[in-house]
C-alpha cells in the first residue's frame, strides 16, 4: 500500500499495517481453473463484458465477425454485437447477435432492474437492428428483455468516430451511456455546454428508461480524452473515469502524456470537479467500481516511476488507484514484471479484497509464469491493495482478459479473448475466439 507522500507516510504506514492488512493478510483465491473455453467461428470474436444474472447465472457480451461454428443466427461477416447466456451450471442457453451488415462493436452490458440487459457499444451500420446511422461511428445501445429480445434501440452520434465504452442504469430507471466523442468532425454538436472545442472528449449521454435523450455534454480538452466507465454517486451525480492527454480547456492539472482523468458532475452532467493522476509519461485508466466503503478504486496501467506513481517494475505496470468522493488519492499500487502488464477490469470480491484482470508479458517480479506473447493475468489484492495471489493463463500467442465477475458461490467467471491453441487454451476456432474461464 502506498499512501501519498507526506511528512506523515511511516505514520500511516503504521496505522494500517495494525489494521486491514493484518485482518487479510492472506488469499482465498486459489487461482485453480475449474472450466476454460472458447466459443466463436473462424473470424474474430472477443468477449468484453460478463454480468450475473437474476437465475444465478451470467451473460458473456462482446462482438464476433463469424457466421460459423458457434455463431448461429449470423450470414454475413461483418461485426456485430455478441451476447452469450449461461446458466448457474455453466450451460449456454442461447446465443444472439444484434447490429447490421456494416461494423457494429458491444462493449458494455448491465442487467437492469426489470431482469433484462442494456448493451452499448459503437455502430456504423443503418440497417438491420439500427436503425440510424449519422457517421462513420455511432453510440448504438439497445435496451433487451430476459431472453435477449430487443425492445427499443437508440443512435447518438455526428459526421466522425464516437464510440460508446460502457452503460449504467440510472437511479430514476433510465441509462447513462458514456464514451468517446469526436468533437471536431461534430463542429461542438453534442454539448449543453458553453466550451466548444476540436479534438476527442469524453461524452456522456443521459436517456430515461425508454431511450430518449434528456442531456448530454462532452468534456475534455484539445487532444484526446477517452471515457471508458460511469458511476453514479450518492448524490445522484457521475463520475467520469478514463484517460486524458490534454492540457487545456477542462484539464488543469496535467501531469503528463497521457493521465488517469475523473470528471465529478451533478445530475444534470455540470462539472462540479475534475482531477488528474499518474506521472510523467502515459498512463490510462480502463476501468473503476465504487467500494464497499463509498470510495473509488480505478485500474488501467502506467510507464512513468514518478509524480503520483511510487514504484514502477517495469515498461508498463497495472497501477490501481483507490480516491475517497472528493478525488483525494487515498493510496496507490504498482503491479507487474520487467516487460509489459496492462488491466482491464476490476471487481470487488465479496471478502472485501478485489479481484484485476488484463494481461501480462511479464515472467518475473508479481508475475510467476507466461506461457507465450501475452497472457491472461487474474490478480487477488486485498482491500487496502496488498498483492494477495496471482495467476497466469494462457497459450503461444496473444490471450487478454478484459473483465471478471464474482458468482455467488464465490467461484469467478473471467472474460476477454484468445489467439491461442496450445498450454492452458486447448481450442482456437479462428483468428481470435471469446474466452471464458471459471476459476476459484
Amino acid at each position: 500500500m502506498k499512501f501519498l507522500k507526506t511528512s506523515f507516510l511511516f505514520a500511516f504506514i503504521l496505522l494500517f499495517s495494525c489494521s486491514s492488512d493484518s485482518i487479510e493478510s492472506t488469499s482465498n483465491f486459489k487461482g485453480e481453473i475449474l472450466q476454460l473455453n472458447t466459443f466463436g467461428g473462424t473470424k474474430n470474436e472477443s468477449a468484453y463484458n460478463v454480468v450475473t444474472t437474476i437465475d444465478d447465472g451470467y451473460a458473456v457480451f462482446g462482438f464476433t465477425q463469424s457466421n460459423d461454428n458457434d455463431v448461429t443466427d449470423k450470414t454475413d461477416e461483418s461485426f456485430d454485437y455478441w451476447l452469450l447466456k449461461f446458466s448457474s451450471e455453466d450451460e449456454l442457453q442461447w446465443s444472439k447477435t444484434y447490429g447490421g451488415s456494416n461494423d457494429d462493436r458491444g462493449r458494455s452490458i448491465i442487467t437492469t432492474s426489470d431482469g433484462g440487459f442494456a448493451i452499448a457499444g459503437f455502430s456504423q451500420s443503418n440497417d438491420g437492428d439500427v436503425t440510424e446511422n449519422n457517421g462513420l461511428y455511432d453510440f448504438w445501445l439497445a435496451k433487451l428483455d430476459v431472453n435477449g429480445a430487443v425492445s427499443w434501440q437508440k443512435s447518438f452520434g455526428f459526421s466522425g468516430t464516437d464510440q460508446a465504452f460502457s452503460i449504467i442504469q440510472t437511479n430514476d430507471g433510465g441509462y447513462l451511456v458514456n464514451g468517446i466523442l469526436d468533437v471536431t468532425a461534430s463542429g461542438g454538436q453534442g454539448n449543453a455546454r458553453n466550451n466548444r472545442h476540436a479534438g476527442g472528449d469524453y461524452w456522456a449521454i443521459k436517456v430515461d428508461a425508454n431511450g430518449n435523450r434528456e442531456w448530454w455534454n462532452y468534456y475534455g480538452g484539445t487532444n484526446t480524452d477517452t471515457a471508458f466507465k460511469a458511476i453514479q454517486t450518492n448524490d445522484n451525480g457521475f463520475l467520469f473515469f478514463g484517460s486524458s492527454d490534454s492540457d487545456d480547456v477542462d484539464i488543469t492539472d496535467n501531469k503528463g502524456v497521457y493521465d488517469f482523468w475523473v470528471v465529478k458532475t451533478n445530475n444534470t452532467g455540470e462539472v462540479q470537479w475534475k482531477k488528474n493522476y499518474g506521472g510523467s509519461e502515459l498512463d490510462e485508466a480502463f476501468d473503476a467500481i465504487k467500494t464497499n466503503d463509498g470510495n473509488f478504486l480505478i485500474v488501467g496501467n502506467t510507464r512513468s516511476n514518478d509524480k503520483d506513481i511510487f514504484e514502477s517494475n517495469g515498461s508498463s505496470d497495472i497501477w490501481a488507484i483507490k480516491i475517497d468522493s472528493n478525488g483525494t488519492l487515498l493510496w496507490e499500487e504498482s503491479y507487474g514484471g520487467s516487460s509489459f502488464d496492462l488491466a482491464n477490469g476490476i471487481t470487488q470480491a465479496q471478502d472485501g479484497g478485489f479481484y484485476i484482470v488484463g494481461n501480462t508479458r511479464s515472467s518475473n517480479i508479481d508475475v510467476t509464469n507466461n506461457n507465450g506473447n501475452k497472457d491472461v493475468w487474474v490478480l487477488k489484492i486485498n482491500a487496502s491493495g496488498k498483492l494477495l495471489s496471482q495467476k497466469t493463463i494462457g497459450g503461444s500467442e496473444i490471450d487478454n482478459a478484459n473483465d471478471v465477475v464474482q458468482l455467488s458461490n464465490g467461484n469467478i467467471i473471467v472474460v476477454g479473448e484468445s489467439w491461442s491453441s496450445n498450454f492452458d487454451i486447448t481450442e482456437n476456432k479462428g483468428f481470435s475466439d471469446a474466452l471464458i474461464i471459471k476459476m476459484k
